[in-house]
């Protein structure tokens, strides 16, 4: 069944590009309602964007999101991370700034807040959206894929750097909200010494600080307390590239490989998918759920679909 959260909760902290404070308060939600996000400011109305393909106004080093006035509010990966990688179909995010807030560079603190509230199921039957053929992106040596994954969505995630640091890491595993966790929620995101004042000068990096991000210069992480993982790296790539497929509006039965990629490649994969309307069928979950390859419960088996895409 479709799920919410249990009852609302707000963070608070500052956006990692902007580097202005902004509340994210977290709300229950209808089912087939999707991810909602709200923002508030002192001079006018309201806005609000529904998570989707049509609401993303960029992908250059963040993900953001708009309506039709424009840009609405950027970096949600994380959060959206954070729904999909606990499968959470339905929630209104309410910000009252430009930007989501970085807090620690991961996930982690946007999962602690959902298992603080718990999870709520509803009476919608889940919907997914199973590929049905190969849709892949290339781009200057990277490439993004999706694939045909009937046990649910898999993700094989590998980014090389010319640093020592990182070289070339790989990250695979079938998905569910314990393999997330565990996994991938507390990889931070990083970024080089020597780009900060570039990234500042042009209205990036602003807010960013060794408490949330993961920073290198030649020598390697100057971060006092080292790495979280010694394949960090990657594993925040997979974290960025679970928050971006969402941006497709529904759980994904899938296989996605990735190769250097990032935001702008993950989306074009999501826009090159519901280019072709033979790719994909919208379908529904049985009641009965199913193990993952580590065993944790993901609730698909065998789809059954409401949504025949036209050939």
């Amino acid at each position: 069944m479709q799920t919410t959260l249990a009852r609302e909760i707000a963070l608070k902290g500052v956006g990692v590009h902007a580097g202005v404070e902004a509340t994210l308060t977290l709300k229950p939600a209808p089912a087939n309602t999707g991810i909602v996000f709200i923002r508030s400011f002192a001079d006018q109305s309201p806005r609000k964007a529904t998570v989707s393909r049509t609401s993303v106004q960029a992908t250059d080093l963040a993900t953001v999101l708009g309506d039709r006035s424009g840009a609405l509010v950027s970096t949600v990966e994380h959060v959206l991370a954070a729904f999909s990688g606990l499968a959470i179909d339905n929630a209104i995010v309410e910000i009252d700034g430009p930007e989501v807030p970085i807090l620690d560079g991961s996930a982690a603190d946007f999962v602690r807040a959902v298992d603080a509230v718990g999870v709520a199921e509803l009476r919608g039957r889940r919907k997914f959206l199973k590929v049905l053929k190969p849709i892949r992106v290339e781009n200057n040596g990277s490439f993004g894929e999706l694939l045909p994954y009937e046990a649910g969505f898999r993700l094989e995630v590998e980014i090389e750097f010319a640093h020592d640091a990182i070289g070339r890491q790989r990250f695979a595993a079938t998905m569910s909200p314990s393999v997330f966790r565990r996994e991938l929620s507390g990889a931070r995101t990083f970024g080089f010494l020597k780009d900060v004042e570039r990234l500042r000068s042009a209205g990036y990096a602003r807010g960013a600080a060794l408490e949330n991000t993961v920073c290198l210069d030649e020598g390697g992480v100057i971060n006092p307390d080292g790495l979280r993982f010694s394949d960090e790296f990657v594993r925040h790539k997979a974290l960025d590239a679970v928050g971006d497929l969402a941006l497709a509006g529904l759980p994904l039965l899938a296989r996605y490989r990735s190769f250097r990629g990032g935001h702008k490649l993950n989306f074009q994969v999501v826009d090159a998918l519901f280019a072709d309307r033979s790719a994909y069928a919208i379908v529904e979950a049985p009641t009965r759920p199913v193990r993952d390859t580590v065993g944790a419960e993901i609730g698909v088996a065998s789809p059954v679909p409401v949504f025949a895409p036209e050939i």
